[in-house]
């Protein structure tokens, strides 16, 4: 009897693939948390393929900061249109017009926390009980700590010493009432494995991935974009650069890298040779080691 391999890539999607339908079998009302980004463009696309010809059977939930890429809201509302399903959108400047979150001040100030109450509110207010995101264990070392099925206490808070078992890949979805989870299918992926397989796949993607002229201020080292909120400090001043971005979150927050990579070969070559996370030009995650922690214990992605 002849042996039938799959190419690795075609492993990592199987895994996906499986993951997602577990979540649709064992979940009432489960959404996909779409940023705009690559990875969770890549979750979405893994959902097409999942439950294909049929339509994806969840919503696509995005929190918006109001501090968005104007390029990452036009690529959002057009794969919606496209998809032709539904889009709940939470906002952070609701939040904040309803006394929910204080807005932060100064230099770096960040809408980034505040994407927490946010994200909780339109869990609780829409009766979500997964929401599946596009978090990997290579990108930051507390989503390494992420299982495939992350469990979310009655106040959305997670603990990275309490966590479910996934032997044999039996997946343990049961939760008591106004518990949640996260699901995350492309865990095992890595940053090159994305590459590899959005080149593979043809999957569109935001132009702000692609090597393109800008301006933008060294800040926090990495060049941050201009934007109306962006406000310069003394000795800093705007340059025009050609750079990329690794991965996108708000504007004021997110850095750029300079890169002549233009194609998605160029791109699959230049993270070839790289030796930093894809995290490592949000200055969000540098304001302390365990930033990101802190943010994920108290509800964030």
């Amino acid at each position: 009897m002849s042996k039938y391999y799959l190419n690795y890539l075609d492993e990592l999607e199987s895994e996906a693939i499986y993951i997602l339908r577990e979540v649709w079998a064992q979940f009432e009302n489960p959404v996909i948390l779409f940023s705009g980004g690559k990875d969770s463009i890549l979750v979405t696309h893994l959902a097409k393929k999942a439950f294909y010809p049929a339509k994806i059977p969840f919503a696509l939930m995005h929190v918006d900061t109001g501090h968005n890429f104007p390029e990452t809201i036009k690529f959002r509302d057009d794969l919606i249109k496209e998809l032709g399903v539904k889009l709940i959108v939470g906002s952070v400047q609701e939040s904040i017009d309803n006394g929910r979150v204080a807005e932060e001040r100064g230099k770096n100030a960040t809408r980034n926390a505040l994407q927490i109450t946010t994200l909780l509110d339109a869990i609780e207010n829409n009766k979500i009980d997964c929401a599946i995101g596009g978090g990997r264990r290579d990108e930051e070392k507390a989503r390494a700590k992420e299982r495939f099925f992350s469990h979310r206490n009655d106040f959305g808070e997670w603990d990275p010493k309490n966590q479910r078992p996934e032997l044999w890949n039996l997946l343990n979805g049961k939760q008591f009432e106004g518990e949640h989870f996260r699901a995350f299918p492309i865990s095992n992926w890595t940053e090159m494995d994305v590459w590899n397989y959005i080149k593979r796949e043809n999957i569109s993607i935001p132009s702000l991935y692609f090597a393109h002229e800008r301006e933008v201020v060294w800040r926090n080292n990495s060049w941050i974009p201009t934007s109306e909120f962006l406000k310069l400090e003394e000795g800093e001043e705007i340059q025009k650069k050609k750079i990329r971005f690794r991965t996108l979150g708000d504007i004021t927050i997110t850095g750029g890298i300079e890169s002549e990579a233009d194609t998605l070969e160029k791109i699959v070559e230049e993270v070839s040779a790289m030796r930093k996370t894809e995290r490592g030009d949000r200055s969000d995650d540098k304001r302390s080691e365990t930033a990101m922690e802190d943010r994920k214990k108290q509800g964030y992605f």
